[in-house]
Order: C-alpha cells, then sequence, then structure tokens
C-alpha cells in the first residue's frame, strides 16, 4: 500500500543517533523571537511618542506567550507573578498584534487571588484587563463580584468603535509595553503603554474588596497574538528565564489517536500530533507541533494491528542542533474499521454466548441505540433481542426482567404484563429485509416499576418495519439495565457522523433527528475522533425545531463538548464543566466514549455529556435550563467540526 508520505528512517537507524534540523520556524508558548513579517508591515505615523518608563530592579525574563504564527487561541497564558500588597510590579514585554486587526487580539492582564504566595496557587479570579480600551465592547470584566469598575479605566484608544470588530488603527498596539501594577497606596493602579497607546486603571480604594493585604496574582494571556517577555522586578513562580539556549530534557506526545483505520496516510496521522518538550531550567514544557517533529512507525502502518510510534525532538531552546535529541513512543491500532460487532459476522454465533455490554438506564429515561442488523435469514428470531435485567443478573430464573426479540415474541418474569405489537403483515418480506436492516431501538425506564421497548428498523428493500413492547413490569426502576444478544445473527455499531479522517468542516454532517417527547430524557452513546487541532474539535449538541424555523439558525441552542455554547436559549442556562487540564482533555476525547442525555421539561431543557476518554478519566459537560423551547416541538442532532462520531 502507497501512502502520500513515507516517513523518513535513515534518522532512526541504530539507536536513533544525533540529530542535526534545521533551526525552527514558528514556535509555541515560550519560545524566542518575533514574526519577521511585523518589521515589513506598513501603516500611519504614530504621534510622538512618551518618554519610556523608569524600571528598578528588573530581571532578565525572556520567552513567549503564543505562538510565533499569532495562531494561538483565547486563554493562552504566560508564567503568575504575584504581587503582594504594598509592592510595585514593572514588567516590560514586546507584543505582536494579529494582521486581520481584529480589535481583541491583544494581550490581557488576569488578576486572582493567591492562596499560596510561594506556589502561585490561585483563588478567585477578579477579572481580566485587555490593552484595547472601548466602552461598548469587553475590553476588561469581572469574574467575580464587582471588582473591576469600568468607569476608573482611561486610555487614549482609537479603535473598535461601533459594531465593527476590524480596525487598521489596532497595529498601533504594537512594540515595546510596560506593564505597571501597583498596589502602594493600598489602592490599585495599572498602567499599559507602549509610549503611545495607554490604557489605566485608577482604584484608590481597597482591592480587593475583599481586603488590601490579599496578595494578587498576575497573568499576562493573549489571543492571536504574541508577546515575548523581556523582564520583570518581581521573580516569577518557577523563576525567570535566562536568555541563554537551553538543551532539551524529555518529551511527552499527545494527541496520538487510539485508533486509526487501514490505508490512513502519515500526515492524516500526524495532523493531531503535537509534543510538550521539557528544556533545561524552563518553568513549563514547550508544545511543539508534528512538523518539527521526526518520526518512524513499527513496524508499518500497511497491516493491522498494534503499532510503536517513536518521535524524536532534536533542536535546543532557540532552535539550533541539540547535543542530543530527546526521543517519545506511543502506540495506537491499524484497524479496519472503527465500529463495534456483537456476534460472529458469520452470523455463526449460538443463542445466549454473544452480548453487547450493560447499559444503565435511569427513571425516566430514554436510551437510544442504532446499528446494522445481519442475519442468517433461518428463521424469525435469528436477529438481535433485548434483554431487560438487573445489574447483578439475579432477577429470575435466567436473571431478567424481560427478554423481546424483533418478531414479535418474548419472555421473562414482566412480560406477562406488556402489550405487544408489531406482527408483520408479510413475515418472509421482514426477514429478507432483517440483513442489513438499519435499527434505531428505544429502552424507556418508565420510573414506576414498568419499561417500555420500542424498534425502528428500515429493511434493505426500503420498508420501515416497527415493533413494541409496552409496559413490562417487575421493573426495579433504580436498578435497571439492557444488553443485546443475538442468535445466528450479528449487530454492527456502525452509524458514522462526519468524515472518518475529522476532515469534516463546520454546519456539514449532522446525525438524524431525535425528538425528544415532553417530560422525557433520551440518552445516546458513541465514540467520539477529534482531529485535535483544538477544543471545539468535537462533537456538537444542536437543539431545534423539526422544521428548523426557530432563530436565525433554526436552533433552540447549540452546545460544544468543551463549556461553551450559543442560541436563543442559551443565555439563560447553567453552563458546567470547564475541565481543569484543557490539553490534557482535548487529548483525551480521540476515541472517548461519550454518553449524552437530553431532557424535554417543557418550557426549558437540559443536555448533560459524560466523556470517558482515552486516558480512562471521565469528563462532564452539562447545560441545564436552556430556555424557551417548545415542549411539543423539540428534537436534538449532533453536527460535527473537524471531528466524527460512531454511534454504539
Amino acid at each position: 500500500m502507497k501512502y502520500l508520505n513515507k516517513l523518513a528512517s535513515v534518522f532512526f537507524v541504530g539507536a536513533l543517533g544525533v540529530l542535526t534540523m534545521t533551526s525552527c520556524e514558528g514556535g509555541d508558548l515560550y519560545n524566542v523571537g518575533a514574526p519577521g513579517w511585523l518589521s515589513e508591515m506598513g501603516g500611519e505615523e504614530d504621534p510622538e511618542p512618551e518618554p519610556e518608563e523608569e524600571l528598578v530592579g528588573q530581571m532578565e525574563d525572556v520567552y513567549n506567550i503564543g505562538n510565533e504564527d499569532l495562531s494561538s487561541g483565547f486563554w493562552t497564558l504566560g508564567k503568575t507573578y504575584v504581587v503582594p500588597a504594598g509592592a510595585k510590579w514593572q514588567a516590560q514585554f514586546n507584543l505582536t498584534v494579529n494582521p486581520d486587526n481584529k480589535y481583541y487580539k491583544n494581550f490581557y492582564l488576569v488578576l486572582n487571588a493567591c492562596t499560596d504566595a510561594a506556589t502561585g496557587a490561585l483563588g478567585d479570579e477578579f477579572g481580566v484587563i485587555r490593552y484595547d480600551n472601548d466602552p461598548s465592547k469587553n475590553s476588561e470584566w469581572n469574574t467575580v463580584g464587582t471588582e473591576i469598575d469600568r468607569s476608573l479605566v482611561s486610555g487614549n484608544f482609537s479603535n473598535s468603535s461601533g459594531d465593527d470588530e476590524t480596525d487598521a488603527s489596532v497595529q498601533k498596539m504594537n512594540g515595546k509595553i510596560t506593564l505597571t501594577v501597583d498596589r502602594t497606596d493600598g489602592g490599585l493602579f495599572i498602567k499599559m503603554t507602549n509610549g503611545t497607546l495607554t490604557k489605566t486603571y485608577t482604584q484608590t480604594t481597597s482591592f480587593p474588596s475583599t481586603g488590601a493585604d490579599v496578595p494578587i496574582a498576575c497573568r499576562i494571556g493573549i489571543e492571536g497574538a504574541l508577546v515575548s517577555f523581556i523582564s520583570t522586578n518581581i521573580e516569577p513562580i518557577g523563576g525567570c528565564t535566562s536568555a541563554s539556549d537551553k538543551q532539551p530534557l524529555s518529551m511527552v506526545l499527545k494527541g496520538v489517536p487510539a485508533k486509526v483505520l487501514q490505508g490512513t496516510d502519515v500526515e492524516t496521522l500526524k495532523a493531531g500530533i503535537s509534543a510538550e518538550v521539557t528544556f533545561e531550567e524552563l518553568p513549563a514544557p514547550v508544545v511543539v507541533k508534528a512538523e518539527d517533529l521526526e518520526f518512524q512507525i513499527i513496524p508499518n502502518m500497511d497491516d493491522l494491528g498494534t503499532k510503536t510510534l517513536v518521535a524524536a525532538y532534536g533542536k535546543t531552546y532557540k532552535g539550533e542542533g541539540a547535543s542530543k535529541p530527546v526521543i517519545a513512543y506511543a502506540t495506537f491500532n491499524v484497524v479496519d474499521k472503527l465500529y463495534t460487532c456483537v456476534g460472529n459476522v458469520d452470523n455463526s454465533s449460538a443463542w445466549w454466548t454473544a452480548f453487547s455490554d450493560l447499559t444503565k438506564v435511569a427513571p425516566g429515561e430514554t436510551f437510544v441505540s442504532t446499528f446494522t442488523n445481519y442475519t442468517s435469514g433461518a428463521n424469525n428470531w435469528n436477529n438481535f433481542c433485548i434483554v431487560l435485567l438487573k445489574g447483578d443478573l439475579t432477577l429470575g430464573a435466567d436473571g431478567e426482567y424481560a427478554v423481546v426479540r424483533s418478531d414479535n415474541y418474548g419472555w421473562g418474569n414482566g412480560y406477562a404484563a406488556c402489550t405487544p405489537s408489531g406482527g408483520q403483515a408479510d413475515w418472509a418480506a421482514w426477514l429478507a429485509a432483517m440483513d442489513g436492516a438499519k435499527v434505531t431501538t428505544y429502552v424507556t425506564n418508565n420510573g414506576d416499576g414498568t419499561a417500555d421497548v420500542k424498534a425502528v428498523m428500515v429493511g434493505t428493500d426500503g420498508v420501515t418495519y416497527e415493533q413494541s413492547y409496552i409496559g413490562i413490569n417487575t421493573i426495579d426502576p433504580n436498578d435497571f439495565y439492557f444488553r443485546f444478544v443475538v442468535d445466528n445473527s450479528h449487530m454492527e455499531f456502525d452509524t458514522v457522523i462526519g468524515a472518518e479522517d475529522n476532515s469534516s468542516p463546520w454546519w456539514v454532517d449532522f446525525s438524524d433527528l431525535f425528538k425528544v417527547p415532553e417530560g422525557a430524557t433520551y440518552t445516546t452513546r458513541f465514540k467520539n475522533y477529534s482531529s485535535g487541532a483544538n477544543n471545539w474539535n468535537n462533537f456538537c449538541v444542536v437543539l431545534l425545531k423539526s422544521d428548523l424555523t426557530l432563530g436565525a439558525d433554526g436552533e433552540y441552542a447549540v452546545v460544544r463538548s468543551d463549556n461553551y455554547g450559543w442560541g436563543n436559549g442559551y443565555a439563560a442556562c447553567t453552563p458546567s464543566g470547564g475541565q481543569a487540564d484543557w490539553a490534557a482533555w482535548l487529548a483525551a476525547m480521540d476515541d472517548a466514549t461519550v454518553t449524552v442525555s437530553v431532557t424535554n421539561k417543557g418550557t426549558s431543557a437540559d443536555v448533560k455529556c459524560i466523556m470517558v476518554g482515552n486516558d480512562g478519566k471521565t469528563y462532564t459537560q452539562d447545560y441545564i435550563g436552556i430556555s424557551p423551547i417548545d415542549g411539543a416541538d423539540f428534537n436534538f442532532r449532533y453536527v460535527m467540526d473537524g471531528s466524527h462520531i460512531v454511534f454504539e
């Protein structure tokens, strides 16, 4: 099999000897230098600059915040500088703003309470003050309470007026910034200036309101910009960074997929991979992109099975050839399909030998499963069956509340009370159509000691067949599970939404609509696969009417997996999640098992997500109280963005 790009292997001969690499072109967090294009940019002449600020006691602190290609997203933060009561912090750094002239793509100062000055442990976040200055925009904001008073801000900025996000005058923000955070008078004075554009915040009363003696942790952050730090008079947590070059010490790979389809080319495999390189004396690892790494796959990507990915990085902190490269390893599997099967693919599995995993269904919840059914075609019962049972399998002689088949038949302690409906008019036509039928099943825990099962089967003949079992009783609503079992048949959970190489652009690849009745909770489970490029390159849930007419985009709300959303009903909701380590979460989301529950409360809706990452950790994300909605016409569907999902 030929790939678009074969990996160079000469570099890995023997013990993977010393690498000779070209200097880095575009670095990440804590790298040195600034883009060369900046010096070539023209613009209108600036006013006469102010005299440079007088600085006292400055220490060299040389590192970058942000990627040199200005691609870093919001909340890319630098080191922590703790400013005690009565102290003054002064720092200098070079600022490079984005050529797209977006007013908010500059730097900002994040102010937190510091609960331990020695470690820089963060308490409440008081708020953020950004370098731009527009009363109509979020140039500063409070996070806890009302600590930052907009009326105390002044500045001589002319950019970002009106509703337009772009203004060529933002290029005047470029240059050497002097930042002052002064607490010597009991209040708080902040000054940000490059000698031409100046923004100040002057508060003479106690800051924070909880007491003027609280140490304040200050961090510089950027979005789509670059801060190249120069000096500080307060030593940051972890120490200052010398301008002298540093050797790499170790490396950890991030974003290596757990599975790739056979035939995937190497460039696609590398797309979501990065590395964290630890250098001498630096307080934090540096993120290195795939293009700056050399890779070898052992034994190869041609055959199925487990592979070892070997990566090497051979550059110093400044991008020169390192005296000794650092090596990192990871494993992944080459597979011929990403989906899960229950039963042998030749339909040879005997009765009661091949089961799916147990799935718990909470009171009031409906669990929705989609799969393709295959049958030997010998008998009606040689298709999928659903077993309703306790978690420990102790109820009844066979450990189940009931067993229901796809062909209007069942048994068990609770089966006699139910009302079966289905009974196809032409069983022979139905049986023939079930080999390759697309099936959606609904298992409902009514919460009152009864359960319902419904199956919608779209046969290979294009005909939709249904089978229901309503009112199965003797259910313990707090101990209610189901699993699938096959009999000379097999099931494939193969419903894929999005391109399997994670190339799907935003708002192109959608799942089918799931209609949620008023008062009901519908739950689906799937495998999530991500390009790993950004937090939002994962599943999104769209809440909407069936005809898509509500709102400009036809939705009540759109909610992402990463604590963000929008839409007519989103503002009323309470999001919760916001992972403590977003980088670890993003890496874990490729091949994560995700359960999403959507609840229709009549006038409002809840979305709850449980994500079990490829690192074995459980992450959650909830959106509670999305409103208003029309409970009589409430649906949801999934949409992809640089990702894909496979239903289970």
